[in-house]
């Protein structure tokens, strides 16, 4: 799709049309990675719950790993759509850039941090004394890839804000079909157990990362990738950091919780921190489908906000929590009345299955509420509407999740345990209609504006 008609389908194409156009390559991207997770928390399940508790263990770093790229990402992207949207196409083509560098900064960093206090923070994230050693194996090679992930966040995210969907949705899936594929040879093959999983991570990022640069380098993407566009500016970092730090702090309390959440589980032995793990990859199936969708919904309803076309933003947001929601209770259902099967997939420990099958049904009770939540958090981001976006980022994982944490596993034992993440995310719902309910009428109110305004330029010619 050239410049010219990806300008016209963010403006002036259907609505329903134009969010198929753009969620659909980001939904099958972002499956195909939940299908990986899977796949590999199905091969590591097969060398003992030790390893699948150190899968779990090591997840919060590639969360917080993830958590950097995905500030600049969708930062950027924010500011790129609403920009592309003003038709200010120079400054966007700075914005990359100065995201772009900024991430592989920030990755050469953490990966500096994380090798030389790689012991403490397993410890601290709940590796037991039998989990650690595998820990260890796995997060090596997980940290010591930190530039590929961090790039991949930041190109994806960009590249979904100028319309180019579906090269976005290639660098994701080249990448998790290549970790599928690679992870038996490394795991089984060349005996490398845990080691091996990491390993196959790692070559499927930079696979991923070298496609999505190479979109860039080759001059196919709407704005200009060069280095001399870099510039120190004050006001692009200003408008990253507005809508990125939201997402640093929900992704970086997102690590955080789901640590305090393995700490707590590790007095229940290691098949309730494997059951937390094996839980969390299967419900990344369902929550992964919403989240790809808002990532195509989000450059749609920034460019048109940004365009000031404030009625195709009202349905945009309309149409996309009708369709998230309904899809929402059907899983829910499919999840709730399969957990047990489910589960046992996974892990034939009787304690894992249990307690697994538990978890999944109490996010199960909870999962139809998400369509709303992420759509007005994305919209709230799409706007660069930096202090809402900063309370609803930070709320379910952060303002809720972990004062749950430190309070119910206390009072009801590996109950309290099971029941922090459903309870917090039904407060997290209750938040966000509450600020749903002021853009609604701030949108009305624009779009009445805008009305008028049309009615007066007819009415002039």
């Amino acid at each position: 799709m050239n410049k010219e008609k990806r300008a016209e389908m963010l403006g002036k194409e259907k609505i329903s049309k134009a969010l198929v156009t753009l969620s659909i390559p980001a939904i099958m991207g972002m499956m195909v990675s939940a299908i990986y997770n899977i796949v590999d928390t199905l091969f590591v399940s097969s060398l003992g719950t030790e390893a699948l508790g150190a899968v779990t263990v090591v997840f919060p770093f590639f969360m917080l790993i993830s958590a950097f790229g995905m500030t600049f990402g969708t930062g950027a992207a924010s500011y790129i759509s609403r920009l592309l949207g003003q038709k200010n196409v120079q400054r966007a083509s700075q914005t990359v850039i100065v995201a772009f560098l900024s991430s592989i900064f920030f990755a050469g960093l953490f990966t500096v941090f994380g090798l030389n206090y790689l012991d403490r923070l397993l410890s601290l994230f709940g590796a037991s004394p039998t989990i650690l050693p595998y820990a260890k194996e796995y997060g090596l090679f997980i940290i010591s890839g930190s530039v590929f992930t961090m790039g991949n966040m930041t190109l994806n995210n960009m590249l979904r804000a100028e319309g180019s969907a579906k090269m976005s949705m290639i660098g994701i899936m080249l990448g998790a079909v290549l970790n599928i594929i690679l992870d038996p040879i490394f795991i089984f093959a060349l005996d490398m157990g845990v080691k091996g999983a990491a390993l196959a991570t790692v070559i499927s990022q930079m696979i991923s990362f070298g496609t999505l640069l190479g979109y860039y380098l080759l001059k196919k993407s709407f704005v200009e990738f060069r280095l001399r566009n870099f510039v120190f500016s004050g006001e692009i970092y200003g408008e990253i950091l507005k809508i990125g730090l939201p997402t640093l702090l929900r992704q970086g309390l997102a690590s955080v919780s789901m640590g305090m959440m393995n700490s707590a589980a590790v007095a229940y032995g290691d098949s309730a921190v494997a059951a937390i793990g094996v839980t969390s990859r299967i419900f990344m199936i369902a929550f992964y489908v919403i989240f790809g969708f808002s990532q195509g919904f989000q450059p749609l309803a920034g460019f048109n906000y940004g365009a000031k076309q404030y009625q195709r933003v009202q349905e945009t947001i309309a149409v996309s929590v009708r369709w998230t929601t309904i899809y929402s209770v059907v899983m829910a259902v499919i999840y709730a009345v399969g957990a047990t099967p489910i589960i046992s997939v996974f892990s034939s420990d009787p304690n894992v299955l249990t307690i697994g099958t538990k978890l999944l049904r109490y996010y199960s009770l909870i999962f139809p509420t998400f369509g709303f939540t992420v759509i007005y958090n994305s919209a709230f981001m799409a706007f660069g509407k930096a202090k809402e976006a900063l309370v609803l980022s930070t709320a379910r994982q952060g303002i809720f999740l972990i004062p749950a944490i430190l309070i119910l596993p206390a009072l009801f034992g590996l109950e309290g345990v099971l029941l922090c993440q459903p309870i917090a995310n039904v407060l997290s719902f209750a938040l966000t209609a509450l600020l749903a309910r002021r853009i609604r009428t701030e949108l009305k109110d624009l779009a009445a504006n805008e009305a008028i305004v049309k009615e007066k330029l007819v009415a002039s010619s």
